[in-house]
């Protein structure tokens, strides 16, 4: 299911912790690194290898943003939804860049390249409105910049 290397990177990580399960996080990083998102087989398979529950994986996937269960683009670019955000314009933004894509919220375009998601809080309130793509922050961002952020990413 996982190739030599990543098999070889989880028994790594497992072994800096004393409880298997405290591994999940970056054990489903493995996981979605290899597939481009998470899949059945990976929950069910890291459950076994970190001593889990097959649900308790999935609500620790289903939980956190930066799980996907589903492929998504090469960019996950994901726009802060909450009140500072949105009182500093993120509404419009994600509208902007839904328009500029040619995809809806929680698609992806046709060409794979680009997935848009709307997101609880990323951390940045003083510096609204928030947008990540995929581990990059981008702060105080205006449909100009994420225009030419758009562009430099095609």
């Amino acid at each position: 299911m996982y190739t030599e290397s990543n098999e070889k990177k989880l028994d790594e990580i497992i072994s800096h912790y004393p409880v298997k399960r405290s591994a999940i996080l970056p054990a489903l990083y493995i996981a979605q690194e290899e597939h481009g998102h998470v899949t059945d087989d990976d929950i069910r398979y890291l459950a076994k290898r970190l001593d889990m529950r097959v649900n308790e994986v999935e609500e620790v996937v289903t939980f956190y943003t930066m799980y996907s269960r589903k492929p998504v683009g090469k960019y996950k670019l994901q726009v802060c939804r909450t009140l500072s955000c949105m009182l500093q314009g993120a509404e419009q933004i994600t509208e902007h860049i839904s328009h500029k894509l040619g995809c809806e919220i929680g698609g992806t375009t046709p060409d794979g390249k680009f997935t848009l998601q709307e997101v609880e809080c990323l951390g940045y309130c003083d510096l609204a409105p928030c947008l990540q793509v995929n581990f990059d922050y981008h702060e105080k961002i205006s449909t100009e910049s994420v225009d030419q952020l758009i562009d430099s990413l095609k």
